[in-house]
């Protein structure tokens, strides 16, 4: 499991309240233009996007980009499989396999995108029977629907405001200014994977590591043959409670230290 911070009930109830309303919304439109076997391809869909905007709306996953272009271009790329290939089967993995990596290029990697352009194939003939016009509605319809619930649902409350450029910017730690957004994005890179987490939010993170690190830090204490002293090369009552000796090479005698 990743180290996350326990939510806060606040949280819980926005994000709570905020999928549940979009979801709704979708669902009574997506009725209307495509029935109830089409409404629930299109369900499935935004209830995964609905986890993201709610749920973790920092995300860059979650962001305009992703959202609108991933299900957008999973659409069309849908669509397209379902009208030129007529094995579903075939269609279907095509369809879902173009999105992905699509979606890689065009940096707009939203997993929600997957079941968009799935739906375009087996979303049953309402939805093939619209064919590319399923990409305005109900498909980016829904988006822009979600898009709107999220950003009026989290924008009364700062710490989660949608999308990211609306929250207010997080303070960095003042003593730590070791590791810059440009050190960051170079890690992100890389890990050559997708990892959900801008680069602001990770040198965020990673300054007040760093800092709880230097001060939580104990007196550092050196060894040497035997010898605990104090970074300053003294002894204090904590650190050395009895006298050590060290035997000089020349002499049998030993003297205290």
């Amino acid at each position: 499991m990743g180290l996350t911070s326990p939510p806060s009930t606040a949280e819980i109830l926005v994000a709570t309240a905020g999928a549940g309303l979009a979801i709704y919304l979708i669902y009574v439109i997506s009725l209307a233009i495509v029935g109830p076997q089409g409404a629930l391809w299109m369900v499935t869909s935004m209830g995964a996007a609905a986890v993201l905007l709610f749920a973790v709306p920092h995300g860059p996953l979650s962001q305009p980009w992703p959202l609108f272009g991933g299900n957008g271009i999973s659409a069309i790329i849908g669509v397209a499989c379902a009208t030129w290939l007529p094995d579903p089967a075939v269609a279907a993995a095509v369809a879902v396999g173009l999105a992905v990596g699509t979606m890689y290029f065009l940096r707009c990697i939203h997993p929600p995108g997957g079941a968009t352009a799935l739906g375009a194939v087996l979303g049953g003939s309402a939805i093939v029977e619209l064919g590319f016009a399923y990409v305005l509605a109900p498909v980016l319809l829904n988006v822009l629907i979600i898009f709107l619930v999220a950003l009026a649902v989290n924008y009364p409350f700062a710490w989660r405001r949608y999308p990211l450029g609306l929250a207010p910017a997080a303070e960095v730690p003042s003593k730590s200014s070791r590791l810059s957004e440009e050190d960051l994005a170079y890690a992100l890179r890389e890990t050559k994977v997708v990892v959900d987490v801008s680069p602001e939010e990770l040198r965020y993170l990673a300054n007040l590591a760093l800092d709880h690190a230097d001060d939580e830090k104990k007196l550092n204490e050196l060894q040497l043959e035997g010898v605990m002293v104090q970074p300053d090369g003294q002894c204090s009552d904590s650190v050395c409670p009895v006298a050590f000796y060290v035997k000089e090479t020349d002499t049998t005698t030993d003297k205290p230290r």
